[in-house]
């Protein structure tokens, strides 16, 4: 089934509790296909996230969803230690982050980063997209290190 299949109710069935709205049902009917999208401007080709209406650059109201390469590099990030669900405890902290996406500076997708210990993340580190399940749940977007190129 396409990410443009899947009914309205069906997404807001997929991400109970998360405010969706027109602006951004294509980033989440997208996330459960697997695929990362984020409003572009159809005319001058601004990214725009977080995701609204028009562009802020040329003011266009043409903004369409396109899929991002997912490559980027961290920009910031930060431990989560909180515990927040007593029935689903923390193993080790969590690894939120800022990154800068490729396509353009200045876009930042908020994400954890995965298969990497705290104390490797750092600023600038290149990072791709990779997914992450939780039991019952949508896969959900997450970036890891880039391998180290060998050529």
């Amino acid at each position: 089934m396409t990410s443009e299949a899947l009914s309205d109710e069906a997404v807001f069935a997929a991400f109970p509790g998360v405010l969706i709205d027109r602006d951004n049902i294509a980033h989440y009917r997208g996330i459960i296909a697997g695929k990362l999208l984020i409003n572009r401007c159809s005319g001058c080709g601004y990214w725009v996230y977080p995701h609204r209406p028009l562009c802020p650059q040329c003011l266009s109201w043409d903004v369409q969803a396109t899929e991002v390469s997912g490559r980027g590099k961290v920009f910031m990030f930060t431990l989560i230690q909180q515990q927040r669900d007593p029935n689903n405890r923390l193993r080790e902290p969590i690894i939120a982050a800022a990154v800068e996406l490729v396509e353009q500076n200045g876009l930042r997708y908020l994400a954890r980063i995965v298969n990497c210990l705290p104390d490797e993340v750092r600023p600038d580190m290149p990072v791709q997209l990779t997914w992450i399940a939780h039991e019952g749940q949508v896969s959900m977007p997450a970036f890891e290190p880039m391998p180290a190129w060998e050529g």
